[in-house]
């Protein structure tokens, strides 16, 4: 079996927790400072704006709220906050689905059972058994953090044999901005990068208290410029399928489709299946790498 559940163990660094008020205070204004009056239909509020984007009083009057009561949110004081208010303000915000939950998440927190912070997340053996028996197909299971907890023989003849790393650096987060071959494994790494930011920012809006999460983005933070960038904008976003362009080091170009499928039953993780179109370069390629198997990144190696 090619799939492994294991995690980093209790010497893990633990970071202090993500300041939620500071969070939810930086989410709004990045939020604000994105749209422009004319975007939302008002006229400009007086000649020389010293801010970029919607003022305060613009954001207020389109959401329905006075002043005084917006300011409060923005400055991260959301404890008293109406769910009704909040979809107002979302709606003059402009918010997408995935933002309208982050802005939930945090000026409205659900409470949490208290975890060990050394608990592994587990993957059911069902789960497993699936993986393993989807020949041909890429896939693998990420968990809270970006942690690949999971994944089968093609997904390491793809993406590298996770099984051959420590289990610390088993991460999305860490292999994209930290470790050169997986930069130029990705055609459009850029993208790739924006995707594990804005994945990592939702887990920070239902999770920040926990001190894994925040050990590492303290820890992308020091070692990666790119990461701290890409960190500030405050941007979320979800996506359940899309294309993703690979150079491999062995057989070239690959163009996959990949699809997300998140788990319902609140372990916080989703199955990551990839496939090529019928009958194109890429799905050759894929039966290349399906003979080789892990041998194929060996290979690459040489």
């Amino acid at each position: 079996m090619d799939s492994r559940d294991e995690q980093p163990d209790a010497t893990v660094a633990a970071g202090r927790p993500l300041d939620r008020r500071a969070e939810l205070s930086e989410f709004l204004r990045s939020r604000r400072a994105r749209l422009k009056p004319e975007d939302v239909g008002l006229a400009p509020f007086g000649r020389h704006r010293r801010v970029p984007g919607l003022r305060r009083e613009e954001l207020a009057q389109l959401a329905g709220v006075s002043v005084a009561y917006y300011t409060r949110l923005e400055q991260g004081n959301g404890r008293n906050v109406s769910a009704e208010v909040l979809d107002s303000i979302a709606r003059a915000l402009r918010l997408t689905d995935a933002e309208h939950a982050h802005l939930t998440h945090l000026a409205k927190p659900k409470a949490h059972k208290k975890k060990p912070a050394a608990r592994q997340q587990q993957v059911r053996g069902a789960l497993r058994q699936l993986l393993d028996s989807m020949d041909g197909v890429p896939a693998y299971v990420v968990g809270r953090r970006t942690e690949i907890l999971a994944w089968n023989r093609m997904a390491a003849a793809v993406f590298g044999d996770w099984a051959e790393l420590p289990p610390a650096e088993r991460n999305w987060s860490r292999l994209v901005f930290l470790r050169p071959d997986y930069r130029e494994l990705f055609v459009d790494w850029e993208q790739k990068a924006i995707d594990i930011v804005c994945a990592l920012r939702m887990d920070a809006g239902c999770y920040p208290d926990d001190p894994r999460l925040s050990a590492l983005v303290g820890e992308l933070s020091v070692k990666s410029e790119e990461f701290r960038r890409l960190w500030a904008t405050h941007d979320v976003k979800e996506k359940s399928h899309g294309v993703k362009e690979l150079h491999h080091p062995l057989v070239g170009d690959l163009a996959l489709q990949f699809e997300s499928f998140r788990m319902t039953d609140g372990s916080d993780q989703s199955l990551v299946t990839y496939h090529a179109e019928p009958g194109s370069p890429s799905a050759e390629s894929l039966r290349l790498l399906a003979s080789w198997g892990t041998d194929a990144n060996r290979a690459a190696m040489r």
